[in-house]
């Protein structure tokens, strides 16, 4: 048995909700079992950007802020959304100098990660910045943040100390600190 060719079929679907950043949708399907049964989905109408900056001296950056789904506050690597249409490098770019003030000579893109595969179709993008220049945020409405400069070690201990539970800054923290030798 081919276990890389989809076993679900797709009978119908029905939008439950949407807004400017999400789409809500109920399929019915067949599951693997040959049961018909309903299968939420989400869709982003933006994809996921997140930015580890290092400093010379192995320094990076994180973004705190109270985070409304969770009823808790979060660190993070600065991230956002970055439209569909645009290129993930500009939307990176975007995303970093809002967030920390920052601008980067060096960018490269480290990981392509889907954030909950089971419910979403989100898809993220990871990006390590260099050569970093400073300058003035520019907050979203939406953002109240705190900005924290740490060495990049500190901040994959607060990963393993579970302080850090954002899947995109998990995965970005640790990829760039095996990058960087650490």
């Amino acid at each position: 048995m081919d276990h890389t060719i989809n076993p679900w079929k797709k009978l119908s679907e029905r939008t439950i909700y949407e807004n400017p950043w999400i789409h809500v949708r109920e399929d019915r399907v067949i599951n693997p079992a040959g049961k018909e049964n309903p299968y939420g989905v989400v869709s982003f109408k933006n994809r996921a950007i997140g930015i580890v900056p290092i400093d010379e001296d192995r320094n990076t950056w994180l973004v705190g802020q109270y985070r409304y789904p969770l009823d808790e506050y979060s660190w993070e690597i600065p991230m956002g959304g970055g439209p569909l249409e645009e290129d993930i490098l500009l939307s990176a770019q975007r995303e970093l100098k809002e967030e920390t003030g920052l601008s980067a000579r060096k960018w490269m893109e480290i990981g392509r990660i889907h954030t909950s595969n089971s419910v979403t179709d989100e898809e993220g993008f990871i990006f390590i910045a260099t050569g970093l220049t400073e300058g003035a945020t520019e907050f979203d409405e939406t953002e109240v943040l705190s900005i924290k400069k740490l060495p990049l070690s500190q901040a994959v201990e607060m990963v393993m100390s579970n302080t850090i539970t954002d899947s995109i800054s998990i995965a970005g923290l640790l990829k760039a600190a095996r990058i960087m030798g650490l």
